[in-house]
C-alpha cells in the first residue's frame, strides 16, 4: 500500500500520525530514541502530528509543529499542511495512525486547541528537542520539566500532548509533556487502534 492510500484509509480528524523519515535529522532523532525501544534498536519514528481532516480542496490536512524550509521562506512552529507532504515512501518509509476513538466533542476540542496554537504562532523549539535527547541518552528522569523549556514554544510530540491535554488524555504519566518523544506516544498504554506500515527498521 502506498502512503497516500494508507492516509486515505485511516487518517480521520483527531487521529495521531507518526512518521519515520530517512533525512539526516530524522535518522538522528530515531537513533537518539533507541534507549526507549524494547529491542534497543533505533526508533521507527521521528515525527508526530494531528490529522485535521479533508477540506474543500479534497485534500487531507494536518496540524503539526515542524521546521519548514522553502525558497525565501522558513516556517518554524505550529502550522497547517497537507498530509501529502508525507506521501513519498522513500522519504517516509514508516507511517502509523493512532486512533483513540474520540467522540465528536473530544475531536473538536483537540482540533480547536491545535488551531489555537496555530493562531498564537507557537514556535518550534529546537532547544527543547536537545533537552529531551540529553535526558534520554543520559537515562535521567523525565518527570521534571525540560531544562530548555521556552515560552510559547513546542516541538512535535509536546504539541500533540498539549492538544490532547484538553480532553485529559495523557500518553505517559511518567513523562512531562516537555520531555515526551515520538516513541513515547507510539508505545502509550491508552486504548487505541494502531494502523501502521513499517518498511525499514
Amino acid at each position: 500500500m502506498t502512503n497516500s492510500a494508507f492516509f486515505d484509509l485511516y487518517a480521520k480528524p483527531g487521529t495521531i500520525e507518526l512518521v519515520g523519515g530517512t533525512a539526516l535529522i530524522d535518522k538522528g532523532i530515531r537513533k537518539a530514541q533507541k534507549i526507549l525501544t524494547s529491542n534497543k534498536q533505533d526508533s521507527l519514528w521521528s515525527h508526530v502530528f494531528i490529522v485535521n481532516g479533508r477540506r474543500q480542496d479534497n485534500q487531507i490536512w494536518i496540524i503539526e509543529s515542524d521546521l519548514e524550509f522553502h525558497s525565501k521562506q522558513i516556517k518554524l512552529g505550529v502550522q497547517e499542511n497537507r498530509i501529502s507532504k508525507y506521501d513519498k515512501e522513500e522519504e517516509f518509509p514508516n507511517v502509523a495512525i493512532l486512533d483513540f476513538n474520540l467522540s465528536t466533542t473530544a475531536t473538536d476540542a483537540v482540533l480547536g486547541e491545535a488551531l489555537n496554537l496555530v493562531a498564537l504562532k507557537t514556535q518550534y523549539s529546537i532547544r527543547e528537542v536537545f533537552g529531551v535527547l540529553y535526558n534520554v541518552l543520559n537515562q535521567q528522569s523525565r518527570l521534571k520539566e525540560n531544562i530548555f523549556k521556552q515560552q510559547n514554544s513546542l516541538f512535535c510530540s509536546a504539541f500533540v500532548q498539549k492538544c490532547y491535554d484538553v480532553i485529559q488524555l495523557q500518553f505517559n504519566n511518567q513523562i512531562t509533556a516537555s520531555q515526551l518523544a515520538p516513541n513515547d506516544i507510539y508505545t502509550t498504554s491508552l486504548p487505541k487502534q494502531l494502523h501502521e506500515i513499517i518498511r525499514t527498521v
